[in-house]
């Protein structure tokens, strides 16, 4: 499952990137929760929630099957 998460982040990568923003894996749980660092200007940017729930979640979630829920941590 992590291989499959790294190759969704790099589909993801590009958008967060053209904001000076980038995301890194950190933690995949056996209870499929997905931990995942924003860095960069996502880091501190107020729209960073919407980022992680409309973007980086749909998009993982779309395409790896068995993940329940994505977290940011710092």
């Amino acid at each position: 499952m992590k291989e499959e998460i790294l190759k969704a982040l790099e589909s993801i990568r590009p958008f967060l990137q053209a904001d000076n923003g980038d995301v890194q894996l950190v933690e995949v749980t056996e209870e499929g929760i997905v931990k995942v660092k924003l860095t960069g200007d996502c880091e501190n940017c107020p729209m960073s929630t919407l980022t992680l729930r409309a973007g980086i979640e749909r998009a993982l979630m779309n395409q790896v099957p068995g993940i329940r829920r994505i977290e940011a941590v710092n």
